[in-house]
């Protein structure tokens, strides 16, 4: 008897199967092999967003918690995978500015934000006409490493299985079963896929595309995460990673000229100065956002033998490893989830009481 099998090893699934791995349980992860929206994406850590500098829900929780995780993954698998890097945030107008200029003086936020510079025609290679603020406990988890470690974990456990999963392949009778393991839950972490699952289908999901480019340079760079509307990470003296675009309209993995002139026009206007860029790779992957930005974790309705736990859009770096462990308290406990995440939200829209 299987205690779980995972289908789906992106962040979400095999960061589940870890946490439950360390708390004695079997685990069996299904995947296809196929590039996954984890895979491209930046994995970045940013704990204050948008024009009006707010923290991300529960950081005070969250990030201590990715935190102790990425840290324990390093010393097992004896390589680092969490790169902290101060983030320059600069702003676009002067209204950004004096939002910051509040947050700096908040005992709430002065963890994470650091001094404001001021108005100047540029900073280095830069162009910063209103300035800009440092941010503090930011960085970048190096996913691909990541996900690579624990595949090569999952096989030496025999936990893994390379094959294209079929949702008519799972059996409830006599016991739940696939294929030739017993099991007791299946817990569905597929990213955006989730949306022609047959179970749970009906979760209010956004899909979302994002585009991302890999370039050389021969410019002289700050070693810092710069956010400038888009963000710009430094992978090394020469050569960084900008993105991403957002679209909702056109739901696939195929990377466009669009996407690629979108990027490097907004990196041209940030940095008219950077010199002899060629890109090195273009990529493209579907983030499983969600209509009311929370995740969706719990127990289907009906089929209680059947979890998700999917929808974490673009802050799985940091939210992942703490919801890791209140779905691990749930699932060997009972403990109750949080609500915010928990799918009960939406019965009441697709299934009676």
């Amino acid at each position: 008897m299987t205690d779980f099998l995972i289908i789906g090893h992106g962040l979400a699934g095999s960061l589940l199967a870890w946490e439950l791995m360390q708390r004695g349980c079997s685990v069996l992860v299904v995947d296809n092999g196929n590039e996954n929206a984890s895979q491209v994406a930046a994995g970045l850590i940013n704990p204050i967003t948008g024009m009006r500098f707010v923290k991300s829900g529960e950081l005070d929780t969250l990030l201590p918690a990715a935190r102790s995780c990425y840290s324990q993954l390093a010393t097992f698998f004896q390589q680092k995978f969490f790169i902290e890097k101060t983030m320059m945030r600069i702003f676009s107008s002067e209204k950004e500015l004096n939002a910051a200029v509040k947050r700096v003086t908040d005992p709430d936020y002065q963890a994470y934000l650091n001094n404001i510079y001021p108005m100047t025609n540029s900073t280095g290679d830069f162009a910063t006409p209103f300035g800009y603020v440092e941010q503090k406990q930011t960085g970048y988890l190096l996913t691909r490493p990541l996900l690579d470690c624990l595949k090569s974990l999952l096989i030496s456990r025999n936990s893994y299985r390379l094959v294209d999963f079929d949702y008519k392949e799972i059996a409830f009778k006599p016991t739940l079963h696939w294929h030739d393991v017993s099991l007791r839950q299946v817990i569905f972490c597929e990213g955006y896929q989730a949306t022609k699952n047959p179970w749970f289908s009906w979760l209010p999901f956004q899909p979302v595309k994002g585009e991302i480019l890999t370039l050389n340079h021969q410019s002289e760079l700050p070693d810092k995460i710069i956010n400038y509307g888009n963000w710009l990470i430094p992978l090394s003296a020469t050569q960084i990673r900008i993105g991403a675009t957002f679209d909702r309209e056109n739901i696939n993995t195929n990377t466009t000229e669009t996407g690629k002139n979108e990027l490097l026009m907004a990196l041209g206007k940030l940095s008219p100065g950077l010199k002899s860029l060629t890109v090195i790779s273009h990529e493209a992957n579907i983030r499983p956002s969600t209509r009311d930005r929370h995740p969706f974790i719990g127990r289907h309705p009906e089929q209680n033998q059947l979890s998700i736990f999917n929808g974490f859009g673009a802050k799985g770096s940091l939210q992942i490893p703490w919801y890791c462990q209140r779905f691990a308290d749930t699932l060997l406990e009972n403990a109750p989830l949080p609500s915010s995440c928990n799918i009960r939200r939406h019965y009441k829209n697709q299934f009676a009481d």
